[in-house]
C-alpha cells in the first residue's frame, strides 16, 4: 500500500493489491449467530452489568431498536463469561411500568460483546415509550424513545439536534446536558463517534492504551467513551440514528486504502473488522446493519411521515481514493476522473431512487464531509479538501444536477467533520454567479474535537469572506437544532464557549430559516 501523500502513487489500489484484498477478504469468519455453549437464564454478575446504560434508535412508525450491554467491567474486558446471557426486555407506556405493552427475552452473545439490539414491532406511530432490560437479578437505567410518525402523516414539528466529533480527549462533552433539555424527537450523530489515537497527556481527558487495532482494543474505547454521563444519558432520552466517519477507525481511509504506508491487505482488513464490529456492538442499529467481516451497510432510511425523509449515507466505505496525494489541492487531474466516486455505484443508485420516490417536504441528507466547494487558497492559489465533496467533482455535480432536474422537494444536506459551523447555499454550478440554488448545507461543528473553538481562523475566515455561497461560519464547539414545519425549516446553532473542564453554558450562536420551495438558507 503506497502511502497517501506519495504523489506518484496510482489512484485506488494496483490489480495484485486488489486480489491480495479479496483473498485477504474470503479468510475473515463472518461473526456466529447462533449460540454455542450453555446459556445461562439466571446469571450473577460481580458488579453492575448495565454500567453502558441504554439506548435507542432507527425508528420506524410501529417500532424501533433498543440497545443495551452486559460488562460489569467495561474497562477491563467487559468482566463478562464467555457465555450467552438471558436478558429480559419490556416497553410501557408510561415510566413507571405499571402499562407494559410489548416484553421478551433475548441473548447476549459473547461472540458481539454481550450487546443486545431488539427490534420492537407492534408500536403505535408519533409516541413516546418507555423501556428498560433485566438480566438476573439486576435492572438497567429506564430509557425513553420515541416512533417515527406513520408514513402517510403530516405532523405538525419535527425537532432534532445533530453533532459529530467527539474526541475525548480534546475535552467534556458539555453540548449534551443543554442538548437533554430540548423537546427533541431524535438526535443525529454524524460521525467521528469515538478517535483512535492513543492516549496523550497533558490534555483535558486522556484515551487508555495505545492507537486502537485488536477488537478488544476497540470495546475498550467505546465503553470509555460511552462511560461518559452525559454521553450515555443523552442516549438515554431520545432514539438516535448514527453513522461514521473516518475515526471510528482510521483516520481518512478510502474504501481498501489507508491512510499509512506499508498496510498489507491482510492487516488492513482485520483492524476494519473489529472497528466495524464493535460499532454494531455499541450503536442501536437493526439486523439490516449487521456486520459481515470488514463490509458493514451503514446507509438506510429514515421517514418521519410526509415531513421529512431521513437518507443516511456512508461516504467512508465505498468512495474511491482520495485524489491528488490527498490533503488541500486545486481541482485539477484526478479530481475530474469520471470514474471516481464518494458514495459507489449501488449506494449512489439507491439514494437518487429513495429521492425520487421520496413525498416528505424536507429531504434530509445525513453525510460527513462538506459537499460545497470550499476554496481555502489565497488570491490565485485556490485549495479544496481532497477528502470532501470537491475531490470528487463530477460525482458532487451529478448529485447536484439531480436536486435539479428531477426537483428534489427541499434537500438539505447535513455534515460534520470539519469541527465548525457552516451554512451554505449549494448551487448547481458554482462557478456561474447566477446559477440557480439547488438546495442547502448545514454543517456543524464539533462537540469536543478541536478544543475550546471560538477563536478566529485565518484560513477559514478568509474563505468564509471569498466563497459567495456561505451563509454564515462559526467556531464554536457544540451542536445544531433543527425544528421543521410543512412550511419552513429553522436551525439554531448552539455553542459551549470552552469544553475543557465541565460545566459550560450553552449560546445561541446563529439563526438561519429555510423556506419550503426556496433553497438556501436566511438568517433569522
Amino acid at each position: 500500500m503506497l502511502r497517501k501523500t506519495t504523489d506518484t502513487r496510482r489512484y485506488g489500489i494496483e490489480r495484485r493489491e486488489f486480489l491480495r484484498y479479496m483473498a485477504a477478504v474470503s479468510a475473515i469468519p463472518t461473526i456466529a449467530l447462533r449460540a454455542e455453549g450453555q446459556v445461562t437464564d439466571r446469571p450473577r454478575f460481580s458488579g453492575n452489568p448495565f454500567t453502558l446504560g441504554v439506548a435507542s434508535g432507527d425508528p420506524e412508525p410501529n417500532g424501533v431498536v433498543i440497545w443495551t450491554k452486559l460488562a460489569p467491567k467495561p474497562l477491563d474486558g467487559g468482566g463478562m463469561p464467555n457465555e450467552p446471557m438471558t436478558v429480559k426486555w419490556e416497553v410501557a407506556t408510561d415510566e413507571a411500568f405499571s402499562n407494559v405493552i410489548r416484553k421478551g427475552s433475548t441473548l447476549a452473545m459473547p461472540q458481539l460483546g454481550h450487546s443486545v439490539h431488539v427490534e420492537v414491532d407492534g408500536l403505535k406511530p408519533h409516541r413516546w415509550y418507555f423501556y428498560r432490560f433485566h438480566a438476573g437479578h439486576e435492572t438497567s437505567p429506564t430509557g425513553r424513545t420515541r416512533t417515527a410518525p406513520a408514513f402517510d402523516a403530516m405532523p405538525d414539528q419535527l425537532r432534532f439536534a445533530f453533532t459529530s466529533c467527539q474526541h475525548y480527549e480534546s475535552g467534556y462533552f458539555n453540548g449534551y446536558p443543554h442538548m437533554q433539555q430540548e423537546d427533541l424527537d431524535l438526535v443525529v450523530h454524524l460521525g467521528d463517534y469515538i478517535y483512535e489515537y492513543k492516549g496523550i497527556d497533558k490534555r483535558p481527558r486522556k484515551h487508555i492504551g495505545n492507537e486502537i487495532v485488536s477488537l478488544d482494543d476497540y470495546r475498550t474505547r467505546y465503553s470509555q467513551y460511552r462511560l461518559d454521563m452525559t454521553l450515555q444519558d443523552t442516549h438515554r432520552l431520545f432514539p438516535w440514528l448514527v453513522t461514521w466517519d473516518d475515526h471510528e477507525f482510521d483516520n481518512n481511509y478510502a474504501d481498501l486504502v489507508s491512510e499509512e504506508e506499508g498496510i498489507s491487505p491482510e492487516t488492513f482488513l482485520a483492524r476494519r473488522m473489529n472497528a466495524y464490529q464493535t460499532y454494531y456492538e455499541f450503536m442501536p442499529l437493526r439486523r439490516r446493519s449487521f456486520p459481515q467481516g470488514p463490509h458493514m451497510k451503514l446507509y438506510r432510511g429514515c421517514q418521519y411521515g410526509r415531513l421529512a425523509n431521513f437518507h443516511i449515507l456512508d461516504t467512508r466505505q465505498y468512495r474511491t481514493d482520495q485524489p491528488n496525494g490527498d490533503h488541500q489541492k486545486p481541482m485539477t487531474g484526478k479530481v475530474f476522473d469520471t470514474q471516481a466516486t464518494m458514495l459507489g455505484t449501488q449506494q449512489e443508485h439507491w439514494l437518487m431512487s429513495r429521492l425520487l420516490q421520496s413525498t416528505s417536504t424536507w429531504n434530509v441528507l445525513a453525510q460527513q464531509v462538506m459537499m460545497a466547494p470550499l476554496n481555502r487558497g489565497e488570491g490565485e492559489d485556490r485549495r479544496y479538501s481532497m477528502d470532501q465533496w470537491p475531490g470528487y467533482e463530477i460525482s458532487r455535480r451529478r448529485l447536484l444536477r439531480f436536486f435539479h432536474e428531477r426537483q428534489v422537494p427541499n434537500p438539505v444536506v447535513l455534515t460534520g467533520d470539519i469541527h465548525l459551523n457552516w451554512v451554505n447555499d449549494l448551487q448547481l454550478d458554482f462557478q456561474d454567479a447566477k446559477s440557480p440554488l439547488v438546495g442547502t448545507e448545514l454543517v456543524g461543528t464539533a462537540m469536543t474535537s478541536g478544543g475550546n473553538g471560538g477563536n478566529s481562523i485565518p484560513e477559514y475566515e478568509r474563505a468564509a469572506e471569498q466563497n459567495d455561497f456561505v451563509q454564515w461560519y462559526n467556531s464554536n464547539r457544540g451542536y445544531v437544532t433543527c425544528e421543521l414545519t410543512p412550511d419552513a425549516w429553522t436551525s439554531y446553532f448552539r455553542a459551549t464557549p470552552f469544553v475543557d473542564k465541565p460545566g459550560s453554558p450553552i449560546v445561541t450562536k446563529g439563526t438561519f430559516v429555510i423556506e419550503d420551495g426556496k433553497p438556501g438558507a436566511q438568517k433569522a
